[in-house]
């Protein structure tokens, strides 16, 4: 199949960045006559000019509609860009299939594969399912949008591999024949509705995970998400449950303190190593995901008794001066952040939040905010608005600022001995930063200038 599927079809690639380059490069060694188009004008387009030299045509710094035509098989769309561009328009109209690398890896993936999706815990959940098929017969390859480009890892791939490939509803959304043999559905809540239209279509996005499975692949789902649940019920696929909440026939639960996958007691709920409910749930989902695809239980015990999280999401930072801090600058929505002040049950914490301006609302942080927060420091486009919605919440501390640098003294200013501050944004970054790492590694930044200035 590798070397036959794309075999002197006419591809348009739209978009390069990481994901459109490495899909260019597949496609041209697979035989493809691959036409590349790129906002960035030639001159300034380093991935452009090398594309070009390896023999795909290049069009950049435009999009003339003449790229899309009748000869045309196949266009592959970079997923952040949205399905009302003129030429993705024109290429549904003429019912020209338009795809997202991620199905390019599925047709060439020598090995099984793990798709791990959800609105939230998407990277925290396929590093451990990673983690604990180490020392396994399947030698486990993460890819996707915890690293490397999902295509070049499977073209890549051998059949002593598993790939676990994070998948947002941006990729699947451009996936027609594509099919893990296990699925990972963690969550679903409001988001990313500015691509997507409506929360149904953001849904189904996300269901597209499981659509093409059999009764001879597998879907691990949240039983404790009632959508997610009732999007499972239309699943072909074998459907096993997890849940923090119950115990559920056939799944991984939680029992009397212990942690059940599978009908295996693996260890007590106390010894994982990850703050929160919503970090337990991840566990389950990586233990199961691992397991079923023949993982050694002692080392699936390992990852969650000692994992340390990932990074931007609820990692912990420092202590300074008896503080501790915490990044989760992943926190792009309301109930990301609901979920990590949860995440610190009986503590005393500062928050920081703000960011861009969505329009949407605040009010599902009041009730967390009104248990644990004793001071909101907010900061960005968002600063007002947060700022009601703290006192709103009855938080007893409310300081604006203008950055997140600022935001991080103010915060240090009003804490205590034994305070945890928190950045939990509830918000995107792109008002002040490119991306939630960029705001991220800006926190932990300010945290160690803090640290130095104490010493």
């Amino acid at each position: 199949m590798k070397q036959s599927i794309y075999k002197n079809q006419n591809i348009l690639v739209l978009g390069l960045a990481k994901s459109g380059t490495e899909a260019t490069k597949i496609l041209l060694r697979l035989g493809a006559r691959v036409t590349v188009n790129d906002r960035t004008p030639i001159e300034d387009n380093e991935q452009a000019k090398q594309l070009q030299d390896e023999g795909a045509e290049v069009v950049c710094g435009s999009h003339p509609e003449t790229l899309v035509h009748e000869g045309l098989d196949l266009l592959v769309k970079n997923p952040g860009i949205p399905y009302d561009h003129p030429l993705i328009k024109k290429a549904l109209h003429m019912r020209i299939p338009v795809i997202t690398e991620v199905e390019i890896a599925g047709e060439i993936a020598a090995c099984d594969m793990i798709g791990i999706t959800g609105s939230n815990g998407k990277t925290t959940t396929t590093t451990m399912t990673a983690s604990m098929l180490e020392n396994s017969p399947k030698n486990p390859k993460a890819a996707g949008n915890i690293g490397e480009v999902a295509s070049k890892v499977a073209d890549a791939s051998l059949p002593e591999d598993i790939l676990v490939v994070e998948l947002s509803s941006f990729q699947l959304q451009g996936t027609n024949r594509f099919k893990p043999h296990i699925a990972v559905f963690l969550n679903l809540i409001e988001a990313h509705l500015d691509y997507h239209g409506t929360m149904d279509d953001y849904a189904q996005a996300k269901a597209r995970i499981f659509r093409n499975q059999s009764k001879d692949d597998v879907l691990i789902y949240n039983a404790d998400d009632p959508l997610v649940s009732s999007l499972a019920e239309q699943a072909d696929s074998t459907c096993i449950p997890f849940s923090t909440q119950r115990i559920v026939d056939g799944g991984s639960y939680i029992k009397d303190g212990d942690i059940v996958v599978l009908g295996e007691v693996l260890m007590r709920r106390d010894d994982f190593s990850l703050p929160g409910d919503y970090n337990l749930s991840n566990g389950l989902a990586a233990a199961t995901a691992a397991m079923k695809a023949g993982a050694d239980p002692e080392q699936v015990r390992h990852v969650l008794a000692s994992f340390e999280g990932v990074k931007h999401r609820l990692q912990y930072v420092d202590t300074v001066n008896g503080v501790r801090y915490f990044n989760n600058s992943k926190a792009t929505n309301v109930p990301a952040t609901v979920k990590a002040l949860e995440a610190f049950p009986g503590e005393r914490i500062i928050l920081i939040a703000g960011g861009l301006d969505r329009k949407l609302s605040f009010d599902d942080l009041y009730a967390p905010m009104g248990q644990s927060v004793k001071g909101l420091v907010t900061y960005g486009e968002t600063a007002d608005k947060l700022a009601e919605a703290g006192r709103s919440a009855g938080v007893e501390t409310i300081l604006k600022t203008t950055t997140l640098e600022e935001a991080v003294r103010k915060a240090e200013e009003i804490s205590e001995e034994s305070d945890i501050i928190l950045l939990s944004p509830a918000c995107a970054s792109w008002d002040q930063f490119r991306t939630f790492e960029e705001r991220g590694d800006t926190f932990i930044e300010a945290v160690a200038r803090l640290k130095e200035d104490k010493l």
